[in-house]
């Protein structure tokens, strides 16, 4: 008879300022039991992406910023952790803001999902807002970015995404996985 799965043991293997690596003791279906090494962010509640379209330009704002495990700049959508005593929304609204300096209207919040199952248990809350162009239209807002922040800010219409994210990987700048999947989906959504 098939058992659940399930968890006996967690083992701190290391822990930094942000993250913890884990031993994990788990048993099988069949019983057996198994080891496996996660990473955990330390005091964070997840992570929010949040997928904001300036309306009615339908132009999605994006960012690019240097990422040290990746070693390049990479191509991604506004992000960032959520604080222990933050709900989803107000990070989506604070994150967005503080990257770019936009901010809209939150139209949709999804359960939260996992980005990289077999290395971290870290959740990712997809947050999707409609920004009013006329808000801005005196011009791109100033963003409040952190001391060790260097975030440059892009609009790109949802049609021409597939097209700027090809020219910005040839220009050798990495692309997040989650951006592509979303560009995929438009192509395909257009067919």
């Amino acid at each position: 008879m098939k058992k659940k799965p399930a968890i006996t043991a967690k083992k701190v293997l290391c822990q930094g300022k942000w993250l913890s690596i884990s031993e994990l003791k788990w048993q099988d279906s069949q019983g057996r039991g198994r080891v496996w090494e996660s990473c955990d962010r330390v005091a964070a509640g997840g992570a929010v992406m949040i997928i904001a379209v300036i309306k009615p330009g339908d132009e999605l704002i994006l960012v690019k910023q240097f990422r040290p495990p990746a070693a390049k700049f990479v191509i991604e959508f506004p992000a960032g952790l959520i604080d222990r005593d933050e709900s989803v929304a107000v990070t989506a609204a604070r994150e967005l803001y503080e990257e770019t300096g936009y901010h809209g209207e939150i139209v949709n919040i999804s359960a939260p999902v996992y980005s990289s199952p077999g290395m971290s248990g870290e959740t990712l809350t997809l947050v999707t807002m409609e920004v009013d162009a006329e808000c801005f239209s005196a011009g791109p807002p100033e963003s409040f970015q952190e001391d060790s922040e260097d975030i440059e800010t892009f609009l790109v219409k949802r049609a021409e995404l597939k097209t700027f994210l090809k020219a910005q990987a040839e220009a050798g700048h990495g692309i997040d996985t989650k951006l592509w999947t979303y560009a995929a989906a438009l192509a395909a959504g257009s067919r």
